[in-house]
């Protein structure tokens, strides 16, 4: 069996910024810590969140409205992964940040994929509608078609 030190070297914390996700991620640091780890941390932007679907599909929708929400959005996003990765930073933990747009579970799973990460870190509930369910339906995407990564889930 191997070391928890030599297995856990890619971490990735999918953060939406709730407090549950950003506890997610301060946990993934801590581990990190431990195993001289690194940490990836992604935002995904669900576009299908404010596009209307199935109402007003995505080309139907003026770019003038959709474009200043996606900037939004994304800046927002760049903004709490910075406040997050200062933890890392100062902690000496070396810390990548990605931003991807598309469903939430699809992205974070291709995201461990395409950085080999050895475990996915992420909080049990986020920002979603569905808070009053026992897991998220982003965690609860990710646990249940995460075939090859193992995925910590942080409680509330």
């Amino acid at each position: 069996m191997k070391k928890a030190a030599s297995v856990l070297k890619k971490i990735l914390s999918a953060t939406d910024g709730s407090e549950t996700a950003r506890k997610a991620a301060l946990y993934a640091y801590d581990l990190a810590a431990l195993t001289g780890g690194t940490v990836t941390l992604l935002s995904v932007i669900d576009r299908s969140a404010f596009v209307g679907k199935p109402a007003m599909p995505a080309d139907a929708t003026p770019s003038h409205i959709i474009e200043p929400l996606e900037d939004y959005l994304r800046e927002s996003a760049e903004a709490e992964m910075r406040e997050i990765e200062a933890h890392g930073n100062a902690r000496g933990i070396a810390t990548r940040t990605a931003i991807r747009y598309g469903h939430p579970v699809e992205e974070i799973l291709a995201e461990a994929k395409r950085t080999g990460a050895d475990l996915i870190v992420m909080g049990s509930h986020g920002r979603s509608a569905l808070s009053a369910a026992f897991l998220g339906s982003v965690t609860f995407g990710v646990v249940h078609r995460s075939a090859r990564t193992p995925v910590l889930i942080i409680p509330r």
